[in-house]
């Protein structure tokens, strides 16, 4: 198994909020945990159809950062925000 399914495998064990909080906080640094919600925040705000440019001024990000968001949304990625359990 390689690093990334296995990465894949513990987290598909997590089970709950707390759990998944926890196993970030143990992963990762602050730093690289806020550049992930801030990619997942700009994914939100195209989905909302809040215009490119507008996003990245907003959370003080690249556009290239917001594009490739964007490419994700239009090839059908993050369909979990589509999910009525997502807040």
């Amino acid at each position: 198994m390689d690093n990334q399914m296995q990465l894949v495998k513990y987290i598909s064990l997590l089970e709950s909020d707390m759990e998944i909080q926890e196993f970030l906080n143990d992963i990762l640094t602050e730093s690289e945990i806020l550049e992930i919600s801030k990619r997942l925040e700009i994914v939100i705000k195209l989905k909302s159809k809040q215009g490119q440019h507008a996003v990245a001024k907003e959370l003080g990000v690249g556009v290239a950062t917001v594009t490739r968001g964007a490419k994700v949304l239009r090839a059908g990625g993050f369909k979990k925000l589509n999910s009525p359990n997502w807040p």
